[in-house]
């Protein structure tokens, strides 16, 4: 049977009415009160796990999920070996730096040597900051990542920004853009290229719907 890993929060309502819209139904997870962890389509013909945004391409590198929906932003901080089949245009946001307004940095290069960011994206920070040629400490957090800055932990943070409210709200401005972020359709490399559970079709499917909905 086709099982699908979907992410808890922000994406899931969207996934759920992507997925209807080839005929998999698991509307279930959205009642309030639902505490299945695994929902099989009234089809019989694929399951879907209900798992933390993270480890969608967990389970999908694994191969306990032939299909899984999840950020770009995971998937570049988790480096999962998985296929990247479709971008299916929603749950859009930046990961981007920050820092308090009243700072006197206006760009990531302007940050101090050695400086302190926090953030929960350890790898994608490391990497952006490498490539600046800019030696930073970074400062592991797993939530509220705002506060950094407003205590004075850390002279920036770097964090996903889709209004920019939440920044705003705290007293922080954005100063550069690591990159654009949306759902991504992964697969299980090895079940993609032997089609288990016809698996191309219903990407191909996906992707149908997908380009009948771009204006």
């Amino acid at each position: 049977m086709l099982t699908i890993a979907l992410a808890k929060g922000s994406l899931l309502k969207d996934s759920i009415k992507l997925l209807q819209s080839i005929g998999l139904d698991f509307s279930a997870f959205l009642e309030p009160g639902c505490r299945q962890l695994q929902i099989i389509d009234p089809t019989g013909t694929a399951k879907a796990l209900f798992v933390r945004n993270g480890d969608v391409p967990v389970y999908v590198e694994y191969g306990q999920a032939q299909l899984g929906i999840v950020g770009y932003d995971v998937i570049r901080e988790k480096t999962p070996n998985v296929a990247q089949v479709l971008d299916l245009k929603f749950g859009g946001c930046r990961l981007s730096v920050a820092v308090k307004a009243s700072s006197p940095y206006r760009s990531s290069l302007e940050l101090p040597l050695q400086g302190r960011i926090a953030t929960s994206f350890v790898h994608c920070s490391r990497e952006y900051f490498d490539g600046l040629d800019l030696p930073v400490d970074i400062v592991p957090l797993h939530g509220s990542v705002e506060l950094g800055p407003i205590t004075g932990m850390s002279e920036a943070i770097v964090d996903l920004v889709a209004t920019g409210n939440t920044l705003r709200e705290n007293g922080l401005v954005e100063i550069d853009t690591l990159f654009y972020s949306t759902a991504r359709l992964i697969a299980y490399p090895l079940s993609y290229r032997l089609n288990t559970y016809d698996l191309q079709t219903h990407v191909q499917r996906l992707s149908d719907v997908l380009t009948a909905q771009t204006p």
